[in-house]
């Protein structure tokens, strides 16, 4: 007996299925898919506009596909294997060196087009055929297909017809199409899901180029981080984010991603502060104007949202420009960093003068209206979150906030105390309505996720405003959440772990955000592997602190990776020099007595229960509940 719920849905589910046969092929497709081991999770984070060294891990997989090819091929010497991999990794632009240096033969593409339906073939078996179909280009489809299935007989007939079309492929002049579609495919094949746990935007020059890159990923997740959500908010309309966004990149000299990335003219700040400020040793002219503008507008905020607790923000409101000096709330007196701070009035520091408040309304109007940042954010929405619960792991970029005794920290969320996973998913919503909205105070609240202590995406409070404008070190530091030193314990872990619903002593949280400096000693792996921070260390400008180039994390069938990453030097260095950023160390953090499969995944419960459904389906056919349509 089904309830009239269960059986509604079932009768939607016998037009899929509209036979016992229909039904009979289905549970038997999925059973022997639930046998299969599981695939290949890839995770990364901190990306940060480092667009060649971004697009390589994603060519090489962190690796997996150099281990593969090993594997596949033991014969191979050092030499030959590095080259191969990097065809994989860049086929167009090694198969043109090639033509370019008179290495290209017939031997060459046949050899070539063998190995790689080899590696191919060896690499599908975690999947299904129908799968492996599904992911074929169009292109070559039927011919790899048919390459991949190649069986022998008993006078060789097979083996004959394969080699003709091996032949064809190089007779026709095709074969370099198809050396570039099967690489591609091979890519495709070594990860079956990539997850993103946030900070796309910033510091690096391109991070419009690793977008374009994740839009055209096969199977990917990401979740936010403060970089992102202050780029989400100032495409939505927040001018607090718009020019935090413009003083991160002229800080790192990446202001031409704004203006050939995106559309988004400079020429308003320019000529105004051209006009009020001058170059000098300290800044230009431009990061003065936008810092100026920045912190007055960080004032508008604090007071339009008391309940934010944010006072100490305000670091204008007792400037002695005579003096050249800042008295902070707590009563510090500091030196000025800027001189000729015009356009600041000392009774009403926070005022915008009317050629500020239009240089304000002409920069955030052009990221509002830019057609590729509005592509890029509306993906953020669409694939993007606050956290992900996925295959018994919990994954965020930033922090659980937490008080000083380690427990869940209560936050004032508009008349009710929230905390752990409910704080989470009330931020989510918040960002969600923002998109939607736009009013001041969802504006705002893209601000404090980029920046406030209790901020899930930072847990920092950031000292932007005061590293710009004060001389003195001691007033740059800058507090975190306790949790960043609890989540060392392992208790506290278990506590988050639990929190989300998953299980304390096989879970793992899976972290981004904080550098790893691994020149101290300091390793990756907190609270006996509860925890893995996986900071990406793609930034540049890191590298020399932390003497890598961050870890990515790998989680296939067997167990879990971290690999640490040497800096990447550049894709030209990559192809001549076979260097690879993802050969440093490798950290086994677990490996399975038991060889996962589908079964034990997420994807396998979704399975199993479409099994159960279709049982069910199959139920009321034999007893004669439904009719079948034959």
């Amino acid at each position: 007996m089904f309830s009239a719920q269960r059986l509604r849905y079932l009768k939607l589910l016998s037009k899929e299925y509209p036979s016992r046969y229909d039904v009979y092929a289905r549970i038997i497709n999925l059973k022997a898919e639930l046998s299969m081991p599981k695939g290949t999770e890839h995770f990364i984070s901190d990306i940060h506009g480092e667009y060649e060294a971004f697009y390589h891990i994603l060519n090489n997989a962190s690796g997996v596909i150099k281990d593969k090819v090993k594997h596949i091929f033991p014969e191979f010497d050092k030499n030959y294997l590095d080259n191969f991999c990097t065809l994989i990794y860049y086929p167009r632009i090694v198969i043109d060196k090639l033509k370019k240096e008179g290495r290209i033969s017939k031997d060459f593409y046949h050899t070539c087009v063998f190995d790689l339906i080899k590696t191919a073939t060896f690499m599908s078996s975690k999947y299904s055929r129908s799968s492996v179909r599904a992911a074929l280009n169009p292109k070559f489809a039927r011919i790899i297909d048919e390459l991949m299935h190649a069986q022998a007989d008993e006078d060789d007939n097979r083996k004959s017809y394969h080699n003709n079309i091996l032949k064809a492929i190089v007779d026709t002049g095709s074969a370099e199409y198809f050396i570039e579609v099967l690489c591609e495919f091979i890519k495709c094949l070594s990860v079956e899901k990539l997850h993103v746990l946030g900070d796309i935007f910033d510091r690096g020059a391109s991070p419009d180029k690793c977008m374009d890159l994740l839009m055209n990923y096969h199977n990917l997740d990401l979740q936010w981080g403060n970089h992102d959500v202050l780029w989400m908010g100032a495409y939505c309309g927040s001018a607090l984010c718009a020019f935090n966004v413009v003083l991160n990149n002229l800080r790192y000299h990446n202001f031409t991603v704004l203006e050939n990335g995106y559309g988004i003219s400079l020429r308003k700040l320019a000529l105004f502060s051209a006009k009020h400020y001058e170059n000098d040793s300290d800044s230009i002219a431009s990061y003065k104007a936008a810092s100026v503008i920045g912190a007055k507008l960080l004032g508008q905020f604090v007071d339009r949202n008391p309940d934010f607790d944010m006072d100490d923000y305000k670091i204008l409101s007792h400037i002695d420009k005579k003096n050249g000096t800042i008295t902070l709330n707590d009563g510090h007196v500091y030196t000025l960093k800027l001189s000729k701070l015009d356009t600041i009035d000392e009774n009403d520091p926070y005022a915008l003068t009317p050629e500020e408040q239009e240089v304000v309304n002409v920069v955030v109007n052009a990221f509002k209206s830019s057609k590729r940042l509005e592509e890029h954010i509306r993906f953020l929405f669409t694939k993007g979150d606050m956290y992900l619960c996925t295959n018994g792991n919990l994954l965020y970029h930033g922090c659980v906030p937490l008080d000083e005794n380690g427990e869940f920290k209560k936050i004032h969320c508009e008349g009710k105390y929230l905390s752990g996973k409910e704080y989470f998913d009330y931020c989510r919503q918040k960002i969600r309505e923002g998109f939607l909205q736009r009013d001041d105070r969802h504006l705002d609240f893209y601000w404090y996720m980029w920046t406030a202590r209790l901020s899930p995406l930072s847990g920092r409070r950031m000292k932007i405003f005061e590293k710009i404008f004060i001389k003195e070190e001691e007033a740059h530091e800058e507090p975190r959440n306790p949790y960043y030193e609890f989540y060392h314990n392992e208790a506290t872990c278990k506590m988050i772990l639990k929190e989300f619903g998953l299980s304390t002593s096989e879970g793992h949280i899976i972290n981004g955000h904080t550098p790893i400096f691994a020149l101290k000693g300091e390793s990756p792996i907190r609270a006996k592997g509860r925890l893995l921070v996986i900071d990406g260390g793609f930034c540049k400008a890191y590298q020399s602190k932390t003497g890598i180039a961050g870890y990515t994390l790998i989680y296939n069938s067997h167990g879990l990776n971290l690999k640490a990453l040497s800096p990447f030097t550049s894709t030209q260095d990559a192809i001549e020099n076979h260097t690879d950023i993802s050969d440093l160390q490798i950290l086994d953090v677990a490996h399975f007595k038991k060889r996962r499969m589908v079964a034990d995944t997420d994807k396998g419960a979704e399975l199993k229960q479409k099994v159960r459904d279709l049982e069910d389906l199959l139920s009321l056919f034999e007893d004669g509940t439904l009719p079948e349509k034959y």
